[in-house]
């Protein structure tokens, strides 16, 4: 299939007539119903046809790219540019009828509408076909974690590595003066360049693999969904890097590390195999120890290689290839050889500090409560005002985030509680149970008095020695701030 093409005057047409129809999110979702449109996030189709047989323009645009319905020509004449969209790769004329040969949808955030082309979603209403090699995936659940991750600081420059249809350069360009997008796959960027386009956004495309495109480049923030499946190579461009393993994870964090300007975020989503006689954190720890940067990794889901497997080969569709079962087993054998007994999934974020990095591997597979970027700023925040020596964060004033509250469990009407726990009600909702000191300390935090007063009173309080009570205290109070429970 050949790469869309429109030249400006028709995507202008094109964006106007997309705005004029209320093709937006809640446009479409108003025409759907909540029924239809949940039908149609599970990939089903039939309540939505139910739902959109008017003939406005917006019903014919929905049934057009998101339900992949043919349409009158007549009709997609009066609504849209026809000529230039069937010139240009994006429409497909049948006679009577149009198709879509392209996906245009709606896409939002909190601050505005956008709309975004990719290729068409695969298997809607049940059907099951190999996926093409270079297939453009729409908004996913990967590409949306990341959005809610990234930390939205205005910044300079930015590089979106693995552009993709251009996800995260539509973000990116809210608080971001400058933007690279890159992608090795040339039908990507035709439809990122399209996505920039129908938004009038200007982004700098380039083609290459990996950081090739910005050799002795450096950039503010870079975020980056690689194409990170652990697999003995694949050809899948969007989620297959040719690169064995989990090698592309190391890559992008490695040399994704010398291309941040000072102060400068790297945020990736990443798998790492779990492979036998080796923690995963010495695994991804000795890939952050190459950088020298501070590092936040955060596992979120552990497979083991069999699941694993399943869940790609039914991603590209292969479960309908004939040669499914020895590509399974090819794949298992590929693990057992390199004894890799798990794949983990998760997040890696760098920052470009100064002096001694700090760096923090954790797995944490409970609920959080996303959008994530302020929590994640806030962390690389505290980590850098904490002092290195007790002597500096004795004269540190303190005082409790605003998310944190104290829960006390005991029988009723006793005098002490059998436990205390401190709980977050936001970002990675922490909960962590404490001692009296510890929550007399952190309950008298209030950004007023140093640390080392609060210390002395709450010892004389307690009828304890203060230098004991320091040394107990102290070591809880650096991970309560590095946790979050406690601000600067």
């Amino acid at each position: 299939m050949g790469q869309p093409r429109l030249d400006a005057d028709d995507i202008a047409r094109l964006r106007d007539t997309l705005a004029g129809a209320g093709y937006t999110v809640d446009g479409v979702r108003a025409t759907l119903g909540p029924v239809a449109t949940a039908a149609l996030d599970r990939n089903e189709t039939t309540p939505g046809r139910r739902a959109t047989g008017g003939d406005s323009a917006l019903e014919l645009l929905t049934r057009l790219w998101l339900l992949q319905l043919p349409v009158r020509r007549a009709a997609a004449k009066r609504a849209l540019p026809l000529d230039p969209l069937v010139a240009g790769g994006i429409l497909a004329d049948r006679g009577d009828h149009v198709t879509a040969l392209i996906d245009i949808r709606p896409y939002a955030d909190d601050s505005g509408d956008w709309w975004l082309a990719s290729d068409l979603t695969p298997g809607l209403d049940g059907r099951v076909e190999p996926v093409p090699a270079d297939h453009v995936l729409g908004v996913n659940a990967a590409s949306s974690t990341l959005a809610q991750l990234t930390v939205r600081d205005h910044v300079g420059r930015a590089l979106d590595l693995g552009t993709g249809c251009g996800v995260q350069a539509l973000h990116l360009a809210r608080h971001c003066a400058e933007i690279v997008a890159t992608d090795v796959n040339p039908r990507a960027l035709a439809l990122a360049r399209l996505t920039a386009a129908l938004n009038d956004l200007a982004v700098d495309f380039r083609r290459g693999s990996l950081f090739d495109p910005v050799a002795g480049e450096r950039f503010d923030l870079i975020v980056t969904n690689p194409p990170f499946v652990v697999s003995p190579g694949g050809n899948h461009v969007y989620r297959d890097s040719g690169l064995a393993g989990d090698e592309v994870s190391r890559r992008v964090v490695v040399d994704g590390a010398a291309h941040l300007a000072d102060g400068g975020l790297l945020q990736a989503l990443a798998n790492w195999m779990h492979v036998g006689g080796t923690d995963w954190r010495e695994r991804v720890g000795a890939w952050v120890a190459a950088t020298g940067c501070d590092a936040w990794v955060i596992q979120r889901e552990v497979q083991d290689p069999a699941a694993y497997v399943e869940l790609w080969l039914r991603d590209s569709g292969d479960v309908a290839r004939d040669d499914y079962v020895q590509r399974y087993d090819a794949w298992l054998s590929w693990f057992n050889e390199h004894r890799v007994e798990g794949i983990g999934f998760g997040w890696i974020m760098l920052r470009a500090g100064s002096g001694t990095p700090d760096v923090r591997i954790e797995d944490w597979p409970h609920a959080v409560d996303q959008p994530l970027g302020a929590a994640i700023a806030g962390h690389f925040a505290r980590s850098a005002a904490l002092p290195a020596s007790d002597a500096d964060l004795l004269v540190l004033p303190l005082r409790v985030a605003a998310d944190v509250v104290q829960e006390q469990i005991g029988e009723p009407g006793g005098d002490d509680p059998e436990h205390i726990v401190l709980r977050q009600r936001r970002g990675l909702r922490r909960a962590r149970t404490v001692g009296t000191a510890e929550a007399g300390f952190v309950g008298a935090c209030d950004g007023r008095l140093a640390t080392g007063a609060l210390i002395g009173a709450l010892a004389t309080v307690l009828g304890m020695p203060e230098a004991t009570l320091r040394a107990q205290l102290l070591p809880a109070v650096r991970s309560l701030v590095l946790e979050g429970y406690l601000e600067p």
